[in-house]
């Protein structure tokens, strides 16, 4: 043991200390793309639930009726089904996408990278670009920085706010939800979740950014799982490109033994992660393609030919393919077998909406009472039956018993449901007495029949029939 107090001790930190990262803003057609997909995602994102449809929000999740509309569709939580199937269909088409192309969903159509592309250019706009955001920050407290500062943040707030307004505005309707928010008379739930969506997209979008891509983020991780050698990727041609270093425009590089690459780190400063794509893919790098458009830019200044940094394979950088070469190869076994799986569930998601039933019914026995001898010595079972309109027109449905002879439905044979309800009715079933002592003591599978009526000439006649049991006393 050492007692020696004049010991030095050292204090090892077991976490890097974060830099804030600035990137550059930069053109060309990989940031059109994105820019693109921000427009496409956010226009469906904040106007669906201002869209009508048959004189309702046409996509509303109504928690509080149980019952949700997606345009036509009215769905209902035993149609859970489906939403498996959408699950299925998202995770297949990034295993294809992926395995084909890298992480296309992360460079140009996931949440955290569009809302940041949002905030960003705010920042932009407010704060100038790297340069003058860098010297912004360096500087000492002033009103002109106090101005830009606060400008942006609440413009951050406003868009924040908006986007936790909408998100709700899929759970209660936004024609509802604004008139609330207007007289300040929103629901507990309703503002906890306004605030907290809203204050998870101003911290993810304006202040962790490329933190949630690189150490929340759980596709990082485990993207490498669907890498190959085949696998679109953006990559530094490193044999054209090295040895790397500056010289004027009109310089010889061959002369000066040099490659393409200027060493101007462009590259480095456009990347929202920060990451240096010449020291080979890493698992922070997002497919953004930023570094493409900026190096592409470098290289036309220079008068060499672009493509210093591009989307190419392993297998296509080793052995030099040509453009035509790997795109031939990305039809390899992986790729076939999850775009079968694919088109599979696909196919089937689409045949199991096309053949939905118009409506749904589910039995149950009344567990009150099993079985009792009413007043006329007839056997007595009673049912609860639910019935939920899937469509979105008024319908009547007829509702018969089979299963032991002369069994009757004495209190309804017609129920009337109006457009996309549900509803529990009561049924009482009676056996006469010879009926039950043929049958014989205990519990007998019958059979409840219901049909939908034909609302209009021409309607076709839909019938479900559900299993139950009626008990004959002893």
């Amino acid at each position: 043991m050492n007692t020696d107090s004049s010991a030095a001790v050292q204090t090892v930190s077991l976490y890097q200390a974060h830099n804030k990262i600035y990137p550059r803003a930069v053109t060309g057609r990989f940031v059109n793309w994105r820019w693109a997909l921000v427009w496409l995602t956010q226009i469906a994102f904040y106007g669906l639930p201002w869209l009508n449809w048959n004189d309702r929000q046409a996509v509303l999740f109504d928690l509080a009726s149980r019952r949700f509309y997606i345009f036509g569709l009215v769905l209902y939580p035993q149609d859970f089904i489906y939403l498996t199937a959408m699950l299925l269909l998202a995770a297949y088409s990034l295993f294809l996408f992926t395995a084909v192309s890298g992480r296309l969903w992360c460079g140009y159509a996931c949440p955290q990278t569009v809302y940041s592309e949002i905030f960003m250019w705010v920042e932009r706009r407010l704060e100038g670009d790297r340069a003058a955001r860098m010297k912004l920050d360096a500087a000492p407290w002033s009103a002109a920085k106090l101005m830009r500062k606060s400008g942006k943040q609440a413009a951050w707030v406003a868009i924040g706010l908006w986007t936790g307004f909408s998100f709700v505005g899929y759970f209660t309707p936004i024609v509802t939800l604004a008139g609330e928010a207007m007289t300040l008379s929103l629901s507990g739930w309703e503002s906890f979740w306004v605030l907290f969506y809203g204050f998870a997209t101003y911290g993810n979008a304006g202040y962790m950014r490329e933190q949630v891509c690189k150490y929340m983020c759980p596709y990082a991780r485990f993207q490498s799982a669907m890498f190959d050698k085949d696998t679109l990727i953006i990559t530094y041609d490193s044999a054209r490109g090295e040895p790397r270093g500056s010289r004027s425009k009109k310089a010889d590089a061959a002369s000066l033994g040099l490659g393409a690459c200027v060493d101007c780190n462009l590259c480095v400063q456009v990347c929202p992660t920060g990451i240096d794509i010449r020291k080979g893919l890493q698992y922070e790098c997002i497919g953004c393609a930023a570094c493409i458009d900026v190096c592409d830019g470098v290289m036309d200044k220079m008068g060499y030919p672009r493509g210093l940094v591009r989307y190419a394979t392993q297998n296509g950088l080793a052995q030099g393919f040509d453009r035509q070469q790997i795109l031939r190869r990305i039809l390899r076994p992986r790729v076939l077998v999850y775009t079968a799986i694919l088109w599979i569930i696909l196919g089937a998601f689409a045949w199991s909406i096309a053949v939905r039933d118009p409506f749904r019914v589910d039995v149950v026995r009344d567990r009150s009472s099993l079985a009792r001898v009413v007043d006329d010595g007839r056997i007595e079972n009673v049912y609860r039956l639910q019935v939920m309109n899937n469509a979105e027109q008024q319908q009547r449905y007829r509702f018969t018993v089979d299963g032991l002879p002369a069994m009757v439905i004495t209190d309804r044979a017609e129920v009337t449901l109006g457009p996309a309800e549900a509803q529990w009715f009561t049924l009482h079933v009676q056996l006469p007495f010879e009926g039950g002592r043929q049958a014989g003591a205990g519990a007998h599978a019958i059979h409840f029949e219901i049909e939908r009526l034909p609302a209009h000439a021409g309607d076709r006649v839909v019938r479900l029939r559900e299993k139950s049991t009626f008990v004959v006393p002893r």
